[in-house]
């Protein structure tokens, strides 16, 4: 990063210790909290540095550096190679990780608690004091067209991201993560320095870390690597999409099954209406082998082999889809299947044992979710960027309880209306 554009705002001293019957807070001088989940039946130290900054935020020509940033984090820092990066922790047993998503950035690591301390070192470097030397970035370009090539070459994750750009045309929400193939062979080192000094707010980064360690060495451990990185702020806004247009498209791909996204936009997350129509995505098209969707198309008429629900809460928007691949003459069938179901849910309010079955599971899922530490440090860092918060499972559940039927139907005819989906579908070229 070039540091000689950061601000700094004084001695680096701790400022804030919050606490949570779950986690703890500290906050230091130059803005970036510390959260911190205790779990003494584990050996095992997950940390992360999460930042607030994802691919929406980047102008038309720098599609893709968000995540170019991401990966040219490990190609080498004031103080280290990428050889030196690499070995770092596994040399030790632990993983050294990364992913970008529309809104966020995170680095994580996973390691023995012994080497703690190493960990937050490196992500620290890495996130920090990257250099982006000019011949990794050469080899680096030449890796993420690869990886653009593999999500073509896999037609179930190409409809996605196509999908995002059909609901969110002329939005940064709507571009591919990776970029395109233009702006990709475009950067260069003086892009990512740009880049991150447009969008870095210390105040806008979370490190999160959940294991054994109290709270008190983590303290002390992410002064010494943290505390003394200069104050910055900025003043970037999102702008959330204006205008949503259904829209019906189909190409022609190289398949042998049809694929189909069907979908619009839906409620942010800041909604208080989120949590219910996550309950109804969930009893539509969740992972369970239950789903409404799955129960119709693939158990009663086996039309296809998977078929997803999915919403996704932005800060000022939100996505819902439906995604599925069946044989080309099932397709309509398949669709009017999916739209029967939808009808239910908007026609006839779930009884009273439908709804408290529906609650139960999805309270079961998400406390399978928050079993695994790893993803708990993940959601918590990514919980406290958007809503200054992490909720408790027993404040989740008691939301999950007031949830009524009338509540979810209410919703279903809102967002569940066929008229206001589009559709995107691949068809096996002739």
């Amino acid at each position: 990063m070039k540091r000689n554009n950061i601000r700094k705002r004084g001695n680096p001293k701790s400022t804030s210790i919050s606490n949570t019957e779950d986690y703890q807070i500290h906050t230091l001088a130059n803005g970036i909290r510390i959260a911190h989940k205790q779990v003494p039946y584990t050996q095992i130290s997950h940390c992360g540095i999460m930042l607030d900054i994802g691919s929406r935020d980047e102008l038309p020509h720098q599609q893709g550096l968000a995540h170019f940033w991401e990966h040219m984090a490990f190609k080498g820092t004031e103080k280290r190679s990428s050889y030196h990066i690499i070995n770092r922790l596994e040399n030790v047993g632990g993983e050294l990780n990364a992913y970008t998503t529309k809104e966020k950035i995170c680095f994580h690591a996973s390691v023995l608690d012994d080497h703690f301390e190493k960990a937050m070192d490196l992500l620290a470097d890495i996130t920090f004091h990257s250099v982006f030397p000019d011949k990794q970035i050469e080899r680096e370009r030449n890796v993420i067209l690869e990886e653009m090539s593999m999500y073509v070459d896999s037609p179930e994750d190409a409809i996605q991201d196509d999908f995002d750009q059909l609901v969110f045309p002329d939005h940064a929400l709507g571009n591919n993560i990776l970029g395109t193939a233009e702006t990709v062979n475009s950067f260069g080192r003086e892009h990512l320095f740009e880049f991150i000094n447009e969008n870095i707010d210390t105040e806008r980064i979370v490190v999160s870390s959940v294991g054994r360690l109290p709270f008190s060495k983590i303290i002390k451990v992410a002064e010494k690597y943290l505390g003394d990185i200069p104050a910055k702020s900025t003043s970037r806004k999102r702008i959330a999409p204006l205008t949503y247009i259904p829209v019906n498209q189909q190409k022609e791909r190289s398949i042998q099954q049809a694929q189909c996204a069907m979908g619009q936009p839906a409620y942010s997350l800041l909604d208080d209406r989120r949590l219910p129509f996550f309950m109804l995505v969930n009893l539509l098209g969740g992972p369970g082998m239950n789903s409404k969707f799955n129960l119709s198309l693939r158990e009663k008429y086996g039309f296809v082999y998977s078929i997803e629900g999915n919403y996704t809460p932005y800060l000022d928007i939100g996505f819902m889809g439906i995604f599925f691949g069946t044989e080309q003459k099932q397709l309509n069938k398949s669709i009017a299947l999916i739209h029967k179901e939808l009808r239910k849910v908007r026609e006839v309010p779930l009884s009273n044992l439908q709804l408290h079955q529906t609650k139960v599971q999805l309270m079961g899922q998400l406390a399978m979710s928050e079993e695994s530490n790893m993803s708990f440090m993940l959601m918590m860092a990514k919980s406290l960027l958007d809503t200054g918060r992490v909720d408790s499972l027993p404040e989740i559940f008691s939301e999950i309880e007031q949830i009524t039927s009338g509540q979810l139907q209410e919703i279903a005819q809102e967002l569940f209306n066929e008229q206001n989906f589009s559709y995107l579908t691949f068809l096996p070229e002739d």
